[in-house]
């Protein structure tokens, strides 16, 4: 286990419980409520407050802005076909909001403050009023600043009219998060200051001759080189890292180990969600198969797995048979491995299953950048080595050569663009850095089929192209080179069908969640789209979706990696 990720484990075994507060000094007028224990609510009408809230997460108190008194929010229990009421009170001294993510409901209860409401101002109550069209696993959040990151957010669980065409006996919600005691402000004011800030992971002078002894001085210099040249490191994984985050699993740390409950021979219902603000999480139960029977609350045809990586915003429900009187380790590592989120699938709450091991910290190559390399061949001898643009294709997409008019958009290359895949692919089958051939089954977007066929859809009426844009040395983040507040908003109409294509320009994930309308993912069987809200976008790569647009209004569009969403945002226009 590294420095770090022990570090961040053993963060929060000082605090003797769950709900242990030392004192805070605060200003004699600001009300502080105690953390309270998670509770599910159901029903139809709902009434939920945000308040600031004590907490002791790491051993040093500390402030959260929660629901209802809980981190994570309270688990809302809703039914296909009924309408929804829901009551917000915002008892901050700021405006604030709740956004029903992956929720198809009308514009104006969509709760982004700037684009669907105003917000809900400090001391007032807002309520939201909308039916429910769809089943499934879905998550709610704050959209405003940065409160997200502080603790405003909570799951979904929608039953559906007809039963699901799985069986399981018991389920629980499993909420992945990251907590930092550090101000969200505070964070992102150092990232602007230096973008490598949270990574600890960089290179050494002692990497870079245990590169020469395996590869020769020649290539490791030249390839050291190329990534230098384009102001980037080749272990720029996560923005923020476990040195501030201590990574939760519904809202408890590693060292309380949360507690799923099972009994001999029950299949087990694990609702993953991807609630952190900045974190993908890759997720196994090491001794147990997961059968993956849902994907951003929508059925897919099961696949069975030993792992799978959870992108920002992300959910996905598996189902698994424990064997009898066993513990089991929930375990889902950070994607830079400097931390995990951790639980237990077991027979009885006093046993906890061991700890597994971390995974070695993953380094990207220049694949992730959409080129590949030939290292030691061909010496040229300008830079002893022959360059390749162009990434040896990691799948098939019979959907790629298909071709629809292309509506051009601006585009910008400069400051903000410092970053650019030369020959971006669809890698619809890779699972991503430090997953590759790691001798687990990791789920893939290509694995990813609808229950229902898809086969005679409408095709897409036009296509748009949008660049994820970026220079990572000064953290600025853009679509089409250009920024959120120089952006002229997209206007799409209504009743069209849209195919809308991600050239992920930089070395970064990013996790992309178009608001109001579901996104057909083209994952390589058209008779088959798996339906989604949020579709992650690997470094150095292209990837493609279907939009039916049915829902007027205005609607937001962004990277949902908290830091990049100021930028790297849209307003989408639907009339």
């Amino acid at each position: 286990m590294s420095h770090i990720s022990r570090r961040v484990f053993v963060k929060g075994v000082v605090a003797t419980g769950l709900f242990a507060i030392a004192p805070i000094n605060l200003s004699a007028n600001t009300k502080i409520l105690e953390r309270k224990e998670n509770e599910e609510l159901s029903g139809t009408e709902f009434y939920l407050s945000i308040d600031k809230v004590a907490v002791n997460i790491t051993g040093n108190p500390a402030i959260a802005t929660a629901v209802n008194g809980m981190l994570a929010g309270p688990t809302l229990k809703w039914r296909e076909g009924d309408e929804v009421t829901i009551h917000v009170t915002n008892n901050l001294d700021e405006s604030s909001s709740i956004h029903w993510h992956g929720i198809i409901l009308p514009a104006n209860m969509d709760g982004v403050p700037g684009i669907s409401f105003d917000g809900i101002p400090a001391g007032e109550t807002f309520t939201y009023k909308f039916p429910i069209v769809q089943s499934g696993t879905y998550w709610y959040h704050s959209h405003s600043g940065f409160q997200e990151q502080t603790g405003i957010y909570g799951a979904i669980v929608i039953e559906p009219k007809v039963k699901d065409p799985f069986e399981y006996d018991k389920e629980y919600v499993i909420s992945l998060s990251d907590w930092s005691d550090e101000k969200p402000t505070s964070i992102y004011r150092k990232l602007k200051l230096s973008a490598d800030y949270y990574n600890f992971n960089q290179r050494t002078v002692g990497d870079f001759f245990s590169e020469v002894k395996e590869r020769g001085f020649f290539s490791a210099f030249n390839d050291r080189k190329m990534w230098n040249n384009m102001a980037m490191t080749d272990r720029d994984l996560s923005d923020v890292s476990g040195y501030t985050y201590t990574f939760l699993m519904n809202g408890q740390n590693p060292a309380q180990n949360f507690k799923a409950l099972f009994k001999n021979g029950e299949k087990i219902r694990l609702r993953f969600i991807n609630s952190s603000a900045m974190t993908f999480f890759d997720v196994q139960i090491p001794g147990l198969k997961m059968r993956v029977v849902s994907a951003d609350g929508n059925n897919v045809q099961p696949v069975v797995v030993d792992e799978f990586r959870i992108g920002v915003a992300e959910t996905y429900d598996v189902i698994v048979e424990p064997k009898e009187d066993t513990a089991y380790a929930i375990f889902a590592q950070s994607i830079d491995r400097s931390g995990y989120a951790l639980g237990s699938l077991t027979y009885d709450k006093n046993i906890e299953a061991p700890t597994p091991n971390m995974d070695p910290i993953p380094v990207l190559t220049q694949a992730d950048m959409g080129m590949s390399m030939e290292m030691g061949k061909k010496e040229d001898k300008s830079d002893g080595m022959n360059m390749k643009m162009g990434m040896k294709k990691m799948t098939t997409n019979p959907m790629e050569d298909k071709k629809y008019p292309i509506t051009k958009l601006p585009m910008k290359r400069g400051v903000q663009t410092t970053m650019k895949a030369m020959s971006p692919q669809y890698r619809l089958d890779d699972p991503g850095v430090g997953l590759r051939d790691n001798g687990r089954k990791v789920l893939t977007y290509a694995d990813l089929r609808s229950l229902h066929p898809t086969t005679h859809d409408k095709e897409p009426d036009r296509e748009i192209i949008l660049h994820l844009t970026g220079n990572m040395e000064r953290y600025m983040w853009s679509i089409n080179g250009i920024k959120y507040e120089d952006s002229l908003p997209l206007e799409f109409k209504y009743g069209e069908r849209l195919r809308i294509t991600y050239i992920n320009d930089t070395m970064m994930n990013h996790p992309m969640h178009l608001h109001g309308m579901w996104s057909d993912l083209e994952s390589g069987d058209d008779n088959y789209l798996p339906r989604k809200h949020t579709i992650n976008s690997q470094p150095g790569s292209k990837i493609s979706f279907r939009v039916t647009v049915d829902a007027k209004g205005s609607w937001a569009y962004h990277c949902h990696l908290l830091y990049h969403m100021t930028d790297m945002f849209r307003k989408v226009v639907v009339a």
